[in-house]
């Protein structure tokens, strides 16, 4: 009564009164701490619990609470520890109380995989376990291993059903690797088992369909969820908005407001990055106002961010530094990183170095930050400056990660780094290239070298944008794809202004389709237009 009533300090008193409490007083004791978050004393008292068993005190509602502290606790070693008593009574073996325990694993994200997978391994797996696992994975952008233990799992028979978490998590693991052929399959399987109408599974469809590059389809997938909650409804207004595609996001949000759900502060970072995305300037300043005079919800750093970057984009970087300046909130290196990307795209260099000493206060070992005011002096032709910060980035030992491109063709995902010659086609891909590219020029592409950021010839400059991993990504699904079909390419950074170019002009001389998710948004390349109208 005490613990339900949040007085926890009497709970303690009257429990302390009590000569020899029983298993059940003690469990209670225990689950009374923890709901209170006295996670710490709940776990003390389950070890003092196991300290003194000579009568089998410990029961499985007792190893039940103990594993929901744990993961509750920042120092995840505790839950290893509370792993070790629960297997010392014996317990370990039942399926409930594995089954927590592999969650407690699973709260600790990618520290916890190894311990969590062994676990897994050698307990008696029922489809709660199988399912845990693969979300595991997928929340910890593993995409692979989570869809190789979900097909695993529908191979192992004994009863094993897929479930809605099962699906929700694999779904997720196709979102993260742009699998879209994949992603249908299981969508399929959703129709077969008559969840699609279910508002977790149906989002997830959505979600993996908008950054999957096909968001029509995932307009589809949300008209048939049956009840949709706020997080259905910002999904679809989050999938507009990363395709550019502005005024059906905002159509989309008025939709939702038309059905008596009020917008929350979910819902306003999707309204605010469409706007963002799509360069809706008078929108996005509305919408950031009303939030807090309409709807009462305070900004926060990823509204903050959004309006950033709506404003950095749209060239009022005087706005946007004044934003940051009078914010509530400390901005974070995400901010300072967007008003950063603007003065690259407008090429304020004065600017650009105030953000960038910002951010190294934030963070001085993130070596995106080094890379991108780079960047910004060698657009500038400053070169002596770029190398400075070059040669910094080696001093202190920092690396820029690669840039990468992947397509995926009959269910396997091909993988391309700029001069890849790792691919067992790489030499017809660059024999398709080379001849592709002849045609380009034919047809008035000419190599955008400002794209190569470092102080060489044009002649070497122009080689260097021969091979960027985008152009290998597309040769080679023109080359091994079906006339007609879209090629889908996903990217890890930002795709370059000259593979931009490239690919609207690849586009039209072709007459196919391609569709490229790069680190920021969707570009939709058709007919020699992109969708987001050279604005990204």
């Amino acid at each position: 009564m005490y613990h339900h009533c949040a007085r926890p300090l009497d709970a303690r008193r009257a429990f302390d009164e009590i000569p020899a409490p029983n298993p059940i007083i003690v469990t209670a004791m225990a689950s009374g701490c923890a709901r209170n978050n006295l996670v710490y004393p709940a776990l003390a008292i389950f070890r003092s619990m196991v300290a003194s068993d000579s009568a089998g005190v410990v029961d499985e509602a007792a190893a039940l609470v103990a594993l929901s502290a744990s993961a509750r606790v920042p120092d995840r070693g505790v839950t290893g520890g509370i792993h070790a008593l629960v297997a010392k009574v014996g317990l370990d073996g039942n399926a409930s109380v594995a089954n927590t325990m592999l969650d407690a694993y699973a709260k600790g994200g990618s520290r916890d995989l190894g311990a969590a997978r062994k676990l897994f391994d050698m307990m008696e797996r029922d489809a709660v376990s199988w399912s845990t696992m693969i979300a595991l994975y997928a929340q910890n952008g593993l995409s692979a291993e989570a869809l190789g233990l979900y097909n695993k799992m529908l191979n192992v028979g004994g009863g094993i059903r897929c479930n809605a978490v099962a699906l929700s998590a694999v779904l997720l693991a196709c979102t993260h690797a742009g699998a879209i052929q994949t992603g249908k399959r299981i969508h399929n399987q959703v129709v077969r088992l008559g969840l699609e109408e279910n508002v977790y599974v149906g989002t997830s469809v959505v979600d993996m369909y908008s950054k999957c590059g096909r968001v029509e389809m995932a307009r589809k997938a949300f008209h048939r969820i049956k009840e949709k909650n706020i997080l259905s409804w910002s999904a679809m207004i989050a999938g507009y908005g990363m395709h550019g595609h502005g005024q059906e996001a905002l159509e989309v949000f008025n939709e939702m407001r038309g059905s008596g759900l009020k917008p929350n502060y979910i819902t306003f970072i999707s309204v605010l990055a469409a706007c963002s995305h799509a360069g809706l300037l008078n929108e996005g300043r509305h919408w950031y106002n009303a939030m807090r005079k309409e709807f009462g919800i305070e900004p926060g750093i990823e509204h903050y961010g959004c309006m950033v970057d709506l404003l950095g984009r749209a060239r009022c970087l005087d706005e946007a530094y004044g934003l940051i300046k009078e914010m509530k909130v400390k901005p974070d290196a995400a901010m300072w990183g967007a008003l950063l990307n603007a003065c690259r795209i407008h090429k304020n260099v004065e600017l650009a170095e105030i953000a960038a000493n910002r951010l190294f206060e934030l963070d001085a070992t993130h070596s995106g930050c080094y890379v991108l005011l780079s960047n910004i002096y060698a657009e500038a032709g400053m070169w002596k400056d770029a190398e400075r910060i070059r040669v910094l980035v080696k001093t202190r030992g920092l690396e820029k990660p690669p840039a990468y491109s992947s397509v995926e063709l009959k269910g396997k995902t091909h993988l391309f780094y700029v001069g890849d010659k790792r691919h067992p086609q790489h030499k017809e891909i660059y024999a398709y290239l080379d001849k592709l590219l002849e045609r380009m020029q034919e047809a008035g592409y000419a190599p955008n070298t400002g794209s190569v950021l470092h102080d060489l010839d044009e002649e070497e400059k122009e080689s260097m944008l021969r091979i960027h991993s985008e152009k290998l990504a597309v040769a080679f699904a023109l080359m091994n794809s079906v006339q007609g079909s879209v090629i889908h390419v996903i990217k890890n950074l930002r795709v370059c202004t000259d593979c931009h170019t490239a690919i609207k002009i690849i586009t039209k001389l072709t007459g196919r389709e391609i569709v490229v998710r790069d680190i920021k948004r969707f570009h939709h390349f058709k007919d020699g237009l992109c969708s987001c109208g050279d604005y990204w």
